[in-house]
């Protein structure tokens, strides 16, 4: 009889013992898999052109709901002001501008990653505030009772460029120019015109559909401007794998949906 006691006895403990180790393992394994490390995370810091916020502000979500452990930071400002503040050493990741002209320069001085792409195409338009009757084509801007015009500084400003080589091949720069008030982006420019504060302002079509309280009155012909294009590139001194997923997105169906609602045209490769 004892033995059979203690037979039992002893199966009764070896059987408390293993359930308590499968226990003890199994906790271990969830404090393991608790432990396990997240994935990491990354920013980007995108300097863009002014006349892209609201449309790259719209693409942010969609970016990052399909990359989640990615955060996007951006710069608005005139292209020229961006380019100076990269060449200066700006911990810049990807850079959008509006024309060709800063993105070449930085590119000359070796500061991209590899060769830009050009993103999107605009139109360059006259526009008035809304109630406005004064106006209807960019030949009437020499007319007397037009005694402001709002453009962008031209030396930062690529809409202000665009806008002087309009003007200079209508033969009107000379006529006008003292008119000018001058934005340091294409936003203030929109504002001046909002306001009242100009009688014409000459932004893009992009911007011009942004707002309800100005009128389009002319688009200016292609063929009077340089092209109106806004390539991208990923800069040397960024070692983001992100920055360059950034780009390939932009260049994606969901985010090409974005730029189109807000007028920008799709650049042929």
């Amino acid at each position: 009889m004892r033995t059979k006691f203690w037979h039992g006895l002893l199966s009764v403990v070896v059987t408390v013992l293993l359930i308590t180790n499968a226990q003890l393992t199994s906790t271990a394994l969830r404090n393991q898999q608790i432990a396990l490390p997240s994935a990491p995370t990354s920013t980007i810091l995108v300097a863009a052109a002014a006349s892209l916020q609201k449309a790259l502000q719209e693409i942010t979500p969609l970016y990052t709901r399909a990359n989640p452990s990615q955060t996007i930071n951006y710069n608005f400002a005139a292209s020229g002001v961006l380019a100076q503040q990269i060449e200066q050493g700006a911990p810049v990741d990807v850079f959008i501008a509006a024309a060709d002209k800063q993105m070449n320069t930085l590119q000359k001085q070796g500061l991209l990653a590899s060769g830009q792409i050009n993103l999107l195409t605009n139109q360059l338009v006259l526009i008035v505030p809304k109630q406005s009757t004064s106006l209807t084509s960019f030949r009437q801007l020499i007319q007397p009772e037009i005694k402001r015009i709002s453009i962008g500084e031209p030396r930062t400003v690529p809409a202000g460029q665009y806008a002087t080589e309009v003007l200079k091949s209508l033969g009107l720069l000379d006529r006008v120019k003292s008119k000018f008030v001058l934005g340091n982006n294409v936003k203030s420019v929109l504002t001046t015109v909002e306001t009242g504060d100009v009688e014409a302002g000459i932004v893009y079509i992009t911007d011009a559909k942004s707002s309800d309280k100005v009128k389009v009155v002319a688009i200016a012909d292609g063929k009077l401007h340089s092209p109106i294009r806004y390539p991208i590139a990923v800069l040397k001194s960024s070692n983001s794998i992100a920055a360059r997923q950034y780009v390939e997105f932009l260049q994606g169906k969901s985010a090409k949906a974005v730029f189109k609602k807000y007028g920008f045209g799709i650049a042929k490769p």
